[in-house]
């Protein structure tokens, strides 16, 4: 992508002393509601308000959003806050529905990310304009279709972009609704480094209780932006009830959260950290020394029981080496999640390389 640079400019116009904030209600459920969330979050460091109008459910019979209707009433909030206003879009039809209603900011959703088609479509249908949009990641983590949603508008002639990282679909039980997999967004922004990137705290935890510390992770990361779903009677929301907080605490939170400087100039900061990160090397090439020769003995496992006729996968075994390294990470503050996720990838490697030699 070349002109990356110009990417960022969107979001530096808004002269922001702050990262962005976007923040509303998961969906607009009537005017009354639309209106006085927007006017609860004009005096707060909220510049755009976001509402679901058209919301695509995994299931049908759930609240599938009010339609083109709410967006007048977005516009309304608009107009008495002088807020900027955002809306996901997820067809052609919508996006021209959105530009009538002078929508500032359209957002891509995960469901659509994941349709090369679609995203092309609304692409084709923002050809010629300045809007701004925010392409969420695809519900699975795939970084291939998130960064292919990013070049099918920037090839379109859309240059004001973003993305929003909301979390990956998981069959794993997690404390998060859906997975941060944090190394993905920073896969991406290493891709391209001046593209707006925004947190998704309600997606990802699904529960307002852990809100505040993902808003805190995502500044530590350096994102650009937040985005928290709000509204002012969450319990009764009509969509998304448990991952909504109030205008009052989302006030509260942006007094709480720290930003963190990107660097320190002082000597005593470079020397410290430079040695640590100088460790951090070492460790890490010993990691691949030692994986590199956990590999050679899987090799000779699988040899052996080439010769002898035995199945790769031995189940007893393999529950019993998880068992025991869950215990052992616990001892050294390690999650039970991060254990399975490495030794899960490391099992997978070791049935790798014993069915290659089996099978050849």
């Amino acid at each position: 992508m070349e002109n990356k640079k110009e990417l960022r400019t969107w979001l530096d116009n808004f002269g922001l002393e702050h990262p962005l904030v976007i923040a509303g209600p998961c969906s607009a459920e009537t005017e009354e509601q639309v209106l006085k969330i927007a006017h609860q979050l004009k005096d707060s460091d909220a510049t755009v308000l976001r509402a679901g109008i058209w919301k695509p459910r995994t299931r049908p019979g759930n609240f599938e959003g009010v339609g083109a209707l709410g967006l007048k009433w977005l516009q309304k909030a608009k107009e008495e806050t002088g807020m900027l206003i955002t809306t996901e879009v997820a067809n052609a039809n919508h996006v021209d529905l959105a530009l009538e209603h002078d929508v500032d900011i359209l957002w891509i959703g995960a469901r659509t990310t994941v349709s090369p088609f679609i995203v092309q479509e609304i692409a084709d249908a923002l050809e010629g304009t300045d809007k701004p949009v925010l392409i969420k990641n695809p519900v699975n983590p795939d970084l291939s279709l998130w960064l292919g949603a990013v070049e099918r508008f920037y090839t379109a002639g859309i240059k004001n972009l973003g993305v929003i990282h909301r979390g990956f679909s998981t069959y794993e039980k997690t404390r998060y609704r859906n997975n941060p997999e944090w190394q993905l967004p920073i896969d991406l922004q290493n891709r391209f480094p001046d593209l707006p990137l925004i947190l998704d705290p309600s997606h990802i935890a699904g529960r307002r209780d852990i809100i505040f510390d993902l808003c805190q992770t995502g500044l530590d990361l350096n994102y650009d932006g937040l985005m928290v779903e709000t509204h002012f009677d969450p319990d009764n929301a009509w969509s998304d009830a448990a991952q909504q907080i109030t205008p009052s605490t989302l006030i509260q939170f942006m007094d709480d959260l720290k930003i963190r400087k990107e660097t320190d100039a002082t000597a005593e900061f470079r020397n410290r950290i430079n040695t640590l990160r100088t460790q951090i090397d070492v460790i890490d090439h010993q990691l691949i020394e030692m994986m590199g020769k956990r590999m050679t003995v899987a090799d000779d496992i699988g040899t052996l029981k080439k010769e002898h006729n035995v199945a790769v996968l031995q189940t007893k075994r393999w529950n019993e080496i998880l068992g025991k390294m869950i215990l052992q990470g616990e001892e050294k503050n390690l999650s039970e999640e991060f254990i399975l996720r490495v030794f899960k990838a490391i099992h997978q490697e070791s049935i790798n390389h014993q069915e290659e030699i089996i099978n050849h």
